[in-house]
């Protein structure tokens, strides 16, 4: 059974979704405003593995992404500059450029990096209207209170407000006041309250500006969330995920704005991935300090020798980045790919994507108990809270097992790949040159057919065969190539 970590409950639980095989799974996206980083690309590989191993446990995932396009303000207090609105101003461009400039380069980053591409990706500025009725449903329930900036979400209406974090409400407003959100906005009632709606101050022209009930402005960022993933997904969601600095405010908020709008719980799973650290810091775009899978590039490294590596870390424990430790996955990977195109050479031409291997026998067909062994030890590990370590570390015994025969390591390996997505489907057959030795023997029976001194030549074409070649007459003419 698959068993995942429940930020919520603080625990390792079996996974169980509310109408199985579907799983509604939503994945908090990012804000198109800079280019994408590989702090970013750690927590997006983490996203893609869950979503593989829910399909490999033969769940039916729809999953939803969203594209923070607007609304994401550069302090978690509610107050400085749009972050769209500052891209656009650095560049001198529209926000809507900035918006698809960056939002493509999400999506190759994406590719690059073989990461699936959520079945449904939703940019915030095309859900306005569910926000405004969200914001409205709120507030005829007496969850808000309208001050000059805006409408805001009263935090001590919602008495279950803090529970992710494992923080009361009241410690909550001490480390704010501590100085975690040291700006506090004028006529906020307690520290805590957050933006649901936001007015453009007067004499403001905004190039992303919308018409409501409470004058023109902007949605609140957490209010993007909550409106799209219940309008796709429904009131109440399996699994939601996203970094760990969502848990304290942006995901606290979604769950108090949602909970108190429906009645119902929210999510039932949220699962966070831990930071990427750079020199012991969080990479981030406000420190300066982050790289992206093009820097990798121009160094000449392949973006799948970074999923490798971020792959040997667990997704809850903080890893730090350094070129050296990209240059030791660079070569595991470049290992692995060799060790596969062996495979393929004994066994035949890769099979692509291949349908999860079944652990029972077929009929009429010996399988080994071996083979049985590894399948069973990749689905514990990969169902104890995604322990990808523990599978990558099994796929190395599996390639240097002597007792699995080549055919069936290469089926394994296609298998085990349908989660790791390393790409060895994609892996070239290379035919490797044939030795002079053999071209000799080659041409020696060659010679001898042409005298039809035919045992000569089976006497060749067996010594041939014995050092690992197939002879193969055709209609134009003879080819020699490696069993």
């Amino acid at each position: 059974m698959l068993k995942l970590y429940n930020t919520l409950t603080r625990k390792i639980e079996p996974f169980k979704p509310l109408n199985p095989p579907a799983v509604t799974y939503y994945s908090c996206g990012p804000t198109v405003y800079d280019y994408a980083h590989l702090g970013h690309a750690r927590t997006y590989i983490f996203a893609d593995i869950l979503e593989r191993v829910l399909e490999y446990n033969q769940f039916d995932v729809k999953r939803v992404m969203n594209i923070t396009d607007v609304g994401h303000l550069t302090s978690d207090s509610d107050t400085g500059e749009d972050k769209m609105e500052k891209g656009a101003e650095r560049e001198k461009k529209s926000v809507w450029d900035i918006a698809k400039f960056y939002t493509d380069d999400f999506f190759e980053m994406l590719k690059k990096l073989n990461i699936q591409k959520p079945a449904i990706i939703t940019p915030a500025t095309e859900y306005i209207p569910q926000m405004i009725t969200l914001v409205k449903k709120l507030e005829e329930k007496g969850f808000t209170y309208t001050i000059s900036d805006g409408v805001y979400f009263d935090t001590t209406k919602f008495p279950k407000y803090g529970e992710l974090t494992g923080q009361t409400i009241e410690k909550l407003e001490k480390s704010i006041k501590a100085g975690a959100r040291i700006e506090i906005v004028k006529g906020k009632k307690h520290p805590t309250d957050f933006a649901l709606w936001k007015r453009t101050p007067p004499g403001v022209k905004r190039q992303m500006e919308w018409d409501s009930p409470w004058g023109r402005g902007f949605p609140g960022w957490h209010m993007e969330c909550s409106a799209m993933s219940m309008e796709l997904l429904g009131p109440t969601l399996d699994i939601h995920t996203g970094g760990v600095d969502h848990i304290p405010i942006h995901h606290t908020n979604e769950i108090a704005q949602s909970e108190a709008s429906t009645g119902k719980k929210f999510v039932n799973f949220w699962l966070h991935g831990e930071h990427l650290l750079i020199d012991g810091q969080k990479m981030s775009k406000s420190l300066g300090n982050f790289y992206r899978v093009k820097d990798m590039e121009d160094k000449g490294f392949d973006p799948l020798a970074l999923r490798y590596l971020f792959m040997t870390a667990h997704y809850r424990t903080q890893m730090n980045f350094t070129w050296e430790s990209l240059e030791g996955a660079a070569n595991a990977y470049s290992r692995l790919k060799k060790d596969f195109q062996e495979l393929n050479r004994h066994s035949g031409k890769p099979e692509g994507r291949v349908q999860n291997l079944s652990l029972k026998k077929d009929p009429g067909q010996a399988r080994m108990t071996e083979d049985n062994n590894y399948k069973e030890k990749f689905i514990s590990a990969i169902n104890n809270d995604l322990n990808i370590p523990s599978a990558i570390a099994l796929m190395w015994d599996l390639i240097k097992d002597k007792k699995v025969p080549d055919n069936e390591k290469k089926k394994l390996l296609l298998d085990f790949d349908n989660v790791l997505g390393l790409g060895l489907s994609s892996i070239k057959l290379v035919q490797q040159p044939v030795p002079v030795e053999i071209e000799k023997l080659a041409k020696e029976r060659e010679k001898f057919r042409y005298e039809k001194n035919f045992k000569e030549a089976d006497r060749v074409r067996k010594e041939i065969e014995e050092k690992g070649y197939l002879v193969e007459d055709t209609p134009t003419g003879t080819s020699v190539k490696e069993k």
